[in-house]
């Protein structure tokens, strides 16, 4: 059964429950893998891809843009430009312009992203982060020109407060700059603090599409880390012993049971019961292999019952 679309936000894009976020590429994920899973993505009914110019500047002999290049080498290769959307990010990776979300950084990344990308249009801009040191107006207005100009057609937002994100939508209520029609925030089964509540609240009551980050918790929710023996499987270890310690326990029982009852595997539930909650369009995961991908892949047709959803929701309360 082929996964049903969801409209992004009150914008005209449409996307299915899953994004492939593509922080691997470049990076964990060579060429050929990086290909092959994007390959398999829209093979199996994915249509956004999520990157960032900041992907993967934190590698020794990385400067960013790695991911946007490979991607948009697969784009060339592959010819599916029309078949995919695209969103990718500035804040982060300083360069040409300044720094954060200055008015010149944004023209200059944006052109750089593109030139990587090999497209002539971004499908999704985000703000990667909030920069508090820049006047709103100012940097709405930067999108607003990348729109006007046909580079860009949707502004987001990424890691904003909800009194951050009000802010810049009210900014931006006269007409003249551009609304934030998507969120990118921090939020699964194990991390909630950061999203529901008044974040959440005002994404539903405006309509702002929610696609979460870090889906899977680093791993965590795939039930790969049980034990304290489990935790040297990873250079998240620490992470991953803070989770255990705390509710972590109480969810992977919890996904546990759902996964026994549904026959799905916990990454495949985890991902379906973010994309059950309110104001969230869909969660992004990324994958280093095709095997790991298509493992995701159920997880956009996976329905929960209103009470697993809810025993999965008060184990990580």
């Amino acid at each position: 059964m082929p996964a049903s679309t969801r409209r992004l936000g009150s914008t005209d894009l449409k996307i299915t429950p899953l994004v492939l976020g593509g922080n691997v590429f470049g990076w964990t994920a060579d060429k050929a893998a990086s290909f092959a899973v994007l390959d398999a993505f829209v093979a199996g009914g994915g249509v956004l891809i999520d990157t960032a110019d900041v992907y993967s500047a934190w590698v020794p002999g990385h400067r960013g843009g790695e991911s946007e290049t490979v991607i948009g080498e697969w784009l060339q290769q592959s010819s599916k430009r029309d078949q995919v959307l695209i969103a990718t990010k500035v804040g982060m990776l300083p360069g040409e312009g300044g720094e954060k979300l200055a008015p010149a950084r944004i023209a200059a990344a944006c052109d750089a992203s593109l030139q990587r990308l090999g497209t002539d249009r971004i499908d999704v801009y985000f703000a990667h982060r909030d920069d508090e040191e820049a006047a709103q107006e100012d940097y709405l207005a930067a999108f607003g020109k990348l729109v006007e100009a046909g580079k860009v057609r949707v502004v987001g937002a990424s890691n904003f407060t909800a009194a951050r994100l009000k802010s810049a939508v009210d900014v931006a209520k006269g007409g003249e700059l551009p609304r934030i029609h998507v969120l990118q925030p921090e939020y699964n089964l194990v991390s909630r603090h950061k999203f529901e509540g008044e974040l959440q609240d005002y994404c539903v009551s405006e309509n702002i599409a929610a696609v979460p980050y870090y889906g899977l918790a680093s791993g965590f929710l795939t039930g790969k880390y049980r034990s304290e023996a489990d935790l040297a499987k990873s250079v998240r270890g620490s992470r991953m012993k803070e989770l255990l310690t705390g509710k972590g326990a109480a969810v992977l029982a919890a996904l546990d049971q759902v996964a026994a009852e549904t026959g799905a595997t916990l990454a495949q539930v985890a991902l379906a019961w973010l994309a059950a909650q309110p104001g969230v369009t869909a969660p992004i995961a990324s994958a280093t292999s095709v095997a790991q991908l298509e493992e995701l892949l159920p997880a956009m047709t996976l329905a929960l019952s209103e009470d697993q959803l809810g025993r999965l929701t008060n184990a990580g309360a």
